[in-house]
């Protein structure tokens, strides 16, 4: 009898160490179970990179799949918050890829009208206006949104082609003129040269004609770049400007109205001063000293006009 109570006794402990570690085993099953639940939940909630965020669902189901089993009521429960967890991503994730797909279809149709605007401009002539209006699109291309790839890839290409077309030409126009504009530069140099050797004016009537010609070919040049332009126009202005004065100086050698005046002026002065030093003598003779020091500052005032005046006869007789 003792024996077989020992018996029962053995079996007893053992079904409890069973059912100890059956409910371990739930228990562990239920943890592992609830893990995945709650990232699977905190993914649905949060992620924004689908890709991966898909993947990763993908995994933990596999991961509950391999897992153990739980009480068929938690199993059941953890089940359902799973199953809800992975349809509100894919919800979630097809509303974010329908309103992209919605703002790639309007971008795409936006930089179409800019493909053909900017289509409509590429032969221009109208190099400034043409110009900033290129600026303004690609301002409008860049605030556009973005097309679905190929659709972004094609229509840059229009776009690249039209402005690149506009631009090449202009380049192409600009390089031209700058070269015309650098030989009309080395043309007006050649002048500047030309005219520098008139300089000093010796033959006032030779250098105005020769002066004259090569203003004539001076404006038949054409204008020079920027940079050049107040070297070149400086430098001739100061050989106009020397003529000029040349000019002006034996105009008035020549004037017998002033060279009359001039002799006139001397002739004035000069009895002046004769005058000036009897009153002078005159007055030493009689002791005055007033009337000496009066005599000998008109005198002195007389004489500095006397050399002005004999200053300008000479430039005009010489």
């Amino acid at each position: 009898m003792a024996g077989w109570q020992a018996l029962t006794g053995k079996v007893d402990e053992r079904q409890e160490e069973v059912r100890a570690a059956r409910d371990q085993a739930r228990t562990e099953a239920r943890s592992i179970k609830e893990a995945i639940v709650v990232e699977a939940e905190t993914i649905a909630a949060e992620a924004t990179h689908w890709k991966n965020s898909s993947e990763r669902l993908r995994q933990l189901l596999e991961e509950w799949k391999a897992a153990p089993r739980a009480d068929r009521a938690v199993e059941t429960a953890l089940w359902k918050r799973l199953s809800a967890a992975r349809n509100a991503f894919n919800k979630r994730r097809k509303a974010y890829f329908a309103e992209l797909t919605g703002e790639r279809e309007e971008a795409k149709a936006r930089k179409e009208e800019l493909c053909v605007e900017a289509e409509a401009l590429a032969d221009s002539t109208e190099w400034s206006a043409t110009a900033a209006a290129f600026r303004e699109l690609m301002r409008s291309w860049k605030t556009a949104g973005r097309a679905a790839r190929a659709d972004e890839d094609e229509l840059w290409g229009r776009f690249k082609t039209a402005q690149d077309t506009f631009f090449r030409a202009r380049s192409e126009v600009y390089s031209a003129k700058d070269a015309a504009l650098r030989e009309h530069a080395s043309v007006k140099t050649q002048l500047l040269e030309e005219a520098g050797k008139l300089v000093p004016v010796t033959d006032v009537r030779a250098a105005r004609s020769a002066l004259r010609g090569i203003q004539e070919r001076w404006e038949q040049a054409g204008p020079v770049p920027r940079e050049a332009h107040e070297r070149l126009e400086s430098g001739l202005r100061r050989v106009e400007d020397a003529v000029r004065k040349a000019e002006d100086a034996q105009w008035r050698r020549s004037n017998p109205e002033a060279l009359a005046r001039a002799r006139g002026t001397v002739e004035q002065i000069r009895s002046a001063i004769a005058g000036l030093e009897d009153q002078l003598a005159r007055a030493e003779q009689a002791g005055n000293p007033q009337a000496v020091q009066e005599a000998r500052e008109a005198l002195e005032v007389r004489r500095a006009w006397l050399a002005e005046a004999e200053r300008t006869l000479a430039e005009l007789t010489g």
